[in-house]
Formats: C-alpha cells, structure tokens, sequence
C-alpha cells in the first residue's frame, strides 16, 4: 500500500514538474533571435484582409523583421508608428537617432492586429543596422 502512494505522489510531483517548466519558460530575447519571417506593411495587411485566422497562427508570438517609414513618434509609451499602420514598441528605450519621415529597419515580437486602432502591434523591437 505504502508502494502504491509513494508510486502515486512521484507521478504526481514530475507532473507539477513538467507543467511549471512548460507553462514558465524562460524569457526570450528577441534581439539575439533569428526573424521568423522578413515582412512588409503590404504582405501583413494582405494576408490579414484575406484571411485573419491563418495571418494570426502564422505571426503570433513571432520574430518579425520590416522596414518601413516613421509616421510618428510616441516618447511616452516608448514607441513609435510606422507607415500610419504599425504601433512599434522597443525593448529599451526609444533610440535617439528616430525622426519621422525615417525609414527604419525593426525586429520584433508580433503580438496581432488591433482591429479598433486598425494597427498591428510589435513590441520587444530594436533597430536592425
């Protein structure tokens, strides 16, 4: 019997194990990773028009690398929008070099579309040189 419970409560425990390890993995950083995917503007709004379902499960939680032209600049929220269409946060801080009107080469962490500001979303971001 005492086999038993001790068998029981070791499955029990590399369960728990398992679940905290795959639910809490460690924090990624998304500068030093490889882009999943090298996008424009133009590519992210066709296939979000097309099909938003399949665009979502595609970019999600990815590394993105675009260029595209600063529109405007948020200091406050440490952001910036580019092409009136991308909402763009940096990991750090806002890079000093930034004007509007630049064209700027960015990776970052896809996080969606924001079908109320009609703007995609990145964060984690940094300037690719």
């Amino acid at each position: 019997m005492k086999k038993k419970i001790l068998i029981t409560i070791s499955i029990f425990i590399i369960i728990g194990i398992s679940a905290y390890l795959y639910i809490y993995k460690g924090h990624r950083n998304i500068e030093s990773e490889t882009a999943d995917y090298v996008v424009t503007v133009n590519e992210l709004e066709r296939e979000f028009t097309s099909n938003d379902s399949l665009a979502y499960i595609k970019y999600q939680d990815k590394t993105i690398e675009l260029s595209a032209r600063v529109t405007s600049i948020d200091k406050a929220s440490n952001g910036i929008v580019m092409s009136e269409k991308i909402f763009v946060t940096f990991k750090n801080r806002l890079p000093q070099n930034i004007t509007s009107g630049k064209y700027l080469k960015i990776k970052g962490r896809f996080l969606g579309y924001d079908e109320l500001l009609q703007e995609f979303k990145i964060d984690q971001s940094s300037v690719v040189h």
